[in-house]
Parts: structure tokens; C-alpha cells; sequence
């Protein structure tokens, strides 16, 4: 049986076609036909509601297989990681990898949609490994962003790399290897 992923899209106009599709398969390719990627298209992507994106992700975790593997990009990572937090899932979860996640609060980005959970790694499964990945050179979401989850979530691992942007200048080769090492 292959292994699942579930990718979640960041937001913006066209994104999930013309943006986020390009890192979905750059991801298939590194892992091969040993891995199952799921990208579903997010609601109204242009105006990311966490409410919606919140539901729809439950579902999509809810339809996969036992210990699937969860990748989120942008502020699909900060719906993803949020989510969890503030509704902590009863089944195992392999892995959680985070791609260029703006953080919510003091420090990061003001809003009024997402609220910051309070101490957001004490709220998240300690065992599940979580990654983030955050390009030097990402001027959609500072670097100080990662630094204040990594101060948040003690327990999980950061990855800064050197001269990628917002989109990891579209090489997930780092964040595939992980993948294949944590299988």
C-alpha cells in the first residue's frame, strides 16, 4: 500500500493550478510511486477563510489511511498547523512537514480570522515529528516567521534554505528526503 500524503495548498488567486501544482509535483517526482499524494483544491482560494479551509482539511485528513503524512504551503500550513492545535486529532499522524508558514500573532501577521493559540506546541501531538521549511530569500513570508515558530513549537525541527523563496524556489528535494528518512 502506498503511502499517503495530504499537500495543502496555499492561497491566492490561481493558485492551487498555477503555483502550488508545480511544488505537488516537484514532491511526487523526488518520492516516486512508493507515495500517494492528495491535493485537494481549498475553498475560494483567492480569500482563505480558516473556518472553511479548517473543515475541509478535516475532511481530507478524515478520507486517507492510517498514518498519513501531512504537508501544508503558506498560509495553508498556518490553517494546517492551527487546526490541529486547536483541534487535536485522535488518529496518528507519520509526519507534519510545514513549507513557508506566515505566523499569526505578535511578531507576524495580524488577523482577525485566524485566532493564535495560546503555548501552540503544548496543543500539538509531541511524538508526531513536525518540520518546517522557510527560504532565506521568501519575501511573501519574513524569516523572522520561522523563528517564532520556532520558539513556539520547541519540539519541532527548522529548516532554513539559503536563497529560496516563498515557493522553495519550487525544490521540495529537502522536504522530500525528510519524508523518505521518517518512512
Amino acid at each position: 500500500m502506498k503511502k499517503q500524503i495530504l499537500f495543502i495548498q496555499g492561497g491566492g488567486e490561481r493558485v492551487h493550478d498555477e503555483w502550488d501544482n508545480k511544488l505537488v509535483a516537484g514532491l511526487a517526482e523526488e518520492l516516486g510511486a512508493s507515495y500517494e499524494i492528495h491535493y485537494p483544491r481549498m475553498p475560494n482560494e483567492a480569500d482563505p477563510s480558516y473556518a472553511a479551509w479548517k473543515d475541509a482539511i478535516a475532511k481530507a485528513i478524515a478520507a486517507l489511511s492510517d498514518d498519513p503524512i501531512l504537508v501544508g504551503h503558506s498560509i495553508g500550513a498556518t490553517i494546517l498547523v492551527n487546526a490541529l492545535a486547536e483541534n487535536p486529532l485522535k488518529r496518528k499522524i507519520a509526519g507534519i512537514f510545514l513549507i513557508a508558514t506566515p505566523f499569526i500573532g505578535p511578531g507576524g501577521w495580524p488577523s482577525d480570522d485566524i485566532k493564535p493559540t495560546q503555548n501552540l506546541g503544548a496543543h500539538l501531538p509531541e511524538k508526531t515529528p513536525i518540520f518546517f521549511y522557510h527560504g532565506s530569500a521568501d519575501e511573501t513570508a519574513p524569516l523572522a516567521h520561522v523563528e517564532l515558530y520556532r520558539k513556539a513549537i520547541p519540539h519541532a525541527s527548522v529548516r532554513t534554505l539559503d536563497g529560496r523563496d516563498h515557493q522553495l524556489n519550487n525544490d521540495l528535494s529537502e522536504v522530500a528526503a525528510e519524508i523518505i528518512e521518517l518512512a
